[in-house]
């Protein structure tokens, strides 16, 4: 087939509001730079009197840092590309028997806040994927060390056997079947045939859920020699979740194991990594550079798919979009991984927590994605093996020969030589003296390992994709109480601390590595936790000073007034129109909004504070796993889109202080100017802030005042915040009037 009329795997498309993102930015810089003259004329006029200086520093530094986080953001905004796959075309041009092998890699650490079931669903939706199931292999990495888990994945195993070929004869679109069963897909034709998977999934339910309840696989389950051999393991003492063996155990072999029709089934390995209490373990990506070293001893696939253990696949034809990428001979050569976004079909309707993080998984990768490629995300991504040592023209050999990413596995995968080695690479001691985590592999160095890794192998050369289908490739669940979400984005901030404070800094070594564009791209993540400094300040001195009848911004009348009316309007407005852009909704977008003042307040704060604490070898903190176990009654208020507080977190005092602070300011703002003692004029750019801080602060004022269930917010938090919103209040009263006198 001649070259020009071969079919058309991928197209790419600049999007249309590239000029005018353009043409802003310029408008907006300058409008910027005109706000920046004005404060160094405002200092300067009020460097006589403390408090007036103190309040125009404050503002100034803040509108400094907006404007360098406003500045990193444009590089997103200047080429963002569409791209779009044509998975039909690929068996055109590539024989199955020509299809890379795949290695994929789901990840889980604590059988109780991530259910085996969860896990069990994942893997049995990317077994059943629409590719050679001879060239699948399924390694799942058990941080906890958990025998539920292992039984769990051993009786996916045996449901498998029936699972993947009712969902090649009836092309079924969900392979997780959990979500197929809920989807209720009945018919006269398959209604039989569905009844009776239905019947052996919820038997398989029932069975894993209660192993799990009981802590213990127990002997009624146990019916074969190779089940006992595998469990044995956990009945010595010595066996226990923080220290415990290499476990590696081969569930299902694509050399002998059938499904029900005869088929090849994929292989499926179990790996619980060496631990020891002394040993450092790096959390995933030391989970996962352990499943690269055993993948590369037992099958060594040139293809890479990292899942975490909630994040099930929905689109069986997503191996195939990616090979639309790999098969293209223009891109090979750099192309180091495709990512694909993260989609949570569980959130509500309006996302009152902004899970759908619609700012980073998908708005600034299609503008990454027009550069050099997205960053990592942790999960939905599938790498070229390859780019785990090193770059596309540079190389770094591993220690063994065997874990060559281009050596041939030969042997069978059950083999003594092949497990002893697999067994030997998955000690905590294997990765001492090496480049494992530095300059192979995941890299350790912060809490986003994820993203670390994405930037240091984009420093390094490799490109990325973005690949956003119309149909989610996966959908994963996402946090659904506050506190949850915030201490989600506290461990983010202290590992973007941990990037942006290192040699590292993409600000420099990631301009210089890879140009300004993707450094400032990157540095706009990485610094993202200074915006807790014009949030707070915005969130607090405009109010205490209009608390004191002390005007701050230019009044109605005065010509400057429109440039900070232009400033707010243009900043909101191109982020409103970049959300609807992206499928969005303006009710989401003002919970996104929302969640992003909210954050700027609480873990911000928390998670710079932590950082700096542990630098200063005072505190350390440790990965702490989101819990993707549901309760029932905060399931319910979540449905109902009403926040839940309900624990005393001291994340929640400074914005329970805020809300005070705002409403104080606001009310009194307009019961001064109902007496004649305030001029409308003058303060109503203070008058409107705070008024937008409350209306922003609605969930708070809800769960201190109109809550009788668990989810509001505690007492306790309630009166020390109204504590410090007094003392605060009366302290910046007492600043003013010592600097006055």
């Amino acid at each position: 087939m001649e070259a020009s009329h071969a079919p058309t795997l991928h197209t790419a498309n600049v999007s249309r509001r590239t000029t005018m993102n353009r043409v802003f930015a310029v408008v907006y810089a300058m409008a910027i730079m005109a706000l920046l003259y004005r404060h160094a004329l405002t200092l300067h006029l009020h460097s006589t009197t403390v408090s007036s200086f103190f309040i125009y520093l404050c503002l100034l530094i803040s509108d400094l840092v907006l404007a360098f986080m406003w500045t990193m953001l444009q590089s997103i905004r200047m080429r963002p590309v569409y791209r779009k796959e044509f998975p039909e075309n690929i068996k055109k041009l590539v024989r199955e028997s020509e299809f890379p092998a795949l290695d994929v890699f789901i990840c889980t650490a604590d059988p109780y806040k991530e259910p085996p079931m969860r896990v069990v669903n994942t893997a049995l939706s990317v077994m059943a994927y629409d590719y050679p199931t001879e060239k699948v292999s399924l390694y799942v990495s058990d941080d906890g060390g958990s025998a539920p888990t292992l039984f769990a994945l051993m009786e996916a195993a045996k449901f498998a056997s029936h699972w993947l070929p009712f969902c090649r004869k009836n092309n079924v679109a969900e392979r997780c079947p959990d979500a197929y069963f809920a989807a209720n897909h009945f018919s006269s034709s398959s209604d039989s045939e569905t009844h009776k998977i239905k019947i052996l999934y919820e038997s398989m339910k029932v069975k894993v859920e209660n192993v799990v309840e009981r802590g213990k696989v127990g002997e009624e389950y146990i019916v074969h020699e190779r089940d006992l051999q595998a469990f044995s393991k956990w009945n010595t003492p010595e066996f226990t979740r923080h220290e415990h063996p290499t476990v590696i155990q081969v569930i299902l072999d694509s050399s002998r194991d059938k499904d029900i029709t005869g088929h090849v089934m994929p292989n499926l390995i179990y790996v619980s990594r060496e631990k020891s209490r002394t040993s450092s373990h790096h959390f995933k990506a030391g989970a996962l550079n352990v499943l690269l070293r055993v993948s590369a001893a037992m099958t060594n696939a040139p293809v890479v798919l990292t899942l975490d253990c909630d994040m099930y696949s929905n689109d069986p034809q997503t191996p195939l979009r990616v090979l639309c990428y790999l098969s293209d001979k223009n891109l090979r050569p750099e192309l180091g991984y495709v990512q694909f976004p993260q989609r949570f079909p569980g959130i509500n309707k309006n996302d009152i927590y902004a899970c759908e993080v619609k700012n980073i998984f998908q708005i600034t990768a299609v503008g990454m994605d027009g550069l050099a490629g997205p960053s990592y995300y942790g999960t939905g991504c599938l790498f070229s093996r390859r780019v785990f040592c090193c770059g596309p023209s540079a190389f770094v050999p591993p220690e063994i020969p065997r874990l060559h990413p281009e050596s041939v596995v030969e042997k069978p995968i059950q083999s003594p030589e092949v497990l002893k080695l697999a067994h030997n690479v998955a000690g905590y001691n294997y990765e001492k003296q090496t480049h494992w985590g530095f300059k192979i592999g995941m890299r350790y160095g912060s809490l986003v390992e994820d993203y670390f890794t994405g930037y240091r192998l984009q420093c390094e050369g490799w490109n990325s994709i973005f690949c956003n289908p119309e149909r989610a490739a996966f959908y994963g669940d996402a946090p659904i109480s506050l506190v949850d979400v915030l201490n989600q984005h506290k461990r983010w901030a202290i590992g973007l601390h941990e990037v942006a404070l290192s040699k590292y800094c993409p600000v420099t070594y990631g301009t210089q590595a890879m140009g300004p564009p993707m450094g400032f791209a990157y540095g706009y993540y990485a610094f993202s936790s200074t915006l807790l400094i014009p949030i707070t300040v915005y969130a607090f001195l405009p109010q205490l000073a209009l608390f004191n009848g002390i005007t701050i911004f230019p009044k109605v009348s005065d010509p400057w007034f429109l440039l900070y009316a232009f400033l707010f309007v243009g900043a909101y407005g191109q982020d409103l129109l970049d959300f609807l852009v992206h499928g969005g909704t303006v009710q989401r977008w003002w919970n996104d909004q929302r969640m992003w003042l909210i954050r700027g307040l609480s873990c911000f704060w928390f998670g710079s504070t932590e950082y700096f604490l542990k630098s200063l070898g005072i505190y350390t903190h440790g990965f702490n796993v989101t819990s993707k176990v549901l309760d029932d009654e905060q399931r319910k208020r979540y449905e109902q889109e009403v926040f839940e507080f309900g624990v005393q977190s001291p994340m929640f005092v400074p914005l329970t202080v805020a809300a005070f602070a705002n409403f104080g300011a606001f009310f009194g703002g307009i019961l001064g100017v109902f007496r004649g003692s305030n001029d409308l004029e003058e303060l109503l750019v203070q008058i409107f802030i705070a008024g937008f801080g409350m209306l922003n602060s609605w969930p708070v004022y809800h769960g201190l005042l109109m809550r009788g269930d668990k989810g509001g917010v505690p007492i306790k938090i309630t009166l020390i915040s109204m504590v410090l919103a007094f003392f605060v209040t009366l302290a910046f009263s007492f600043f003013c009037e010592f600097s006055l006198s």
